[in-house]
């Protein structure tokens, strides 16, 4: 029997790229964002802000970067039955506002990515860029 466990996560310097590349994408779409990267167990690895951004997208893309870590899925495609609960049962820690998706790279889960600060459909995209700039997987994750 074993006595432990290893869980892959994604290091600091490539969780600072995926936010930078991130903030990139959402000037190029001419979004503020607040941009957060969260390892498998949730805890924020890195984090950016627009100059200019709003406030309330700072605990915005936290929310949707741990959702996206926990859960493995693009906060968007949680499915609607969960789509009260899951915020309820978890006192607003995890959110279903699109905008926050998985990292894989390969068939490896290290994390997940909250992006905030357009529409959570602007949110989705600038998200689903950054992955593919990353050399993360989109598969999974429609547009």
């Amino acid at each position: 029997m074993s006595t432990h466990r290893q869980i892959a996560a994604i290091n600091y310097e490539t969780a600072v790229r995926a936010v930078a590349i991130a903030m990139e994408v959402g000037e190029s779409h001419g979004v503020k964002t607040v941009v957060a990267v969260a390892d498998p167990s949730m805890t924020l690895i890195a984090y950016g802000m627009t100059d200019g951004a709003t406030p309330h997208s700072a605990e915005t893309s936290r929310r949707k970067a741990a959702t996206s870590a926990s859960t493995r899925r693009r906060t968007g495609m949680i499915p609607e039955a969960l789509s009260i609960t899951l915020p309820l049962a978890t006192g607003g820690t995890l959110t279903t506002v699109d905008g926050g998706v998985p990292i894989f790279f390969g068939d490896v889960h290290v994390g997940g990515l909250g992006v905030a600060g357009g529409t959570p459909v602007q949110d989705a995209e600038i998200a689903l860029e950054t992955l593919q700039r990353l050399g993360a997987r989109r598969e999974g994750m429609p547009a």
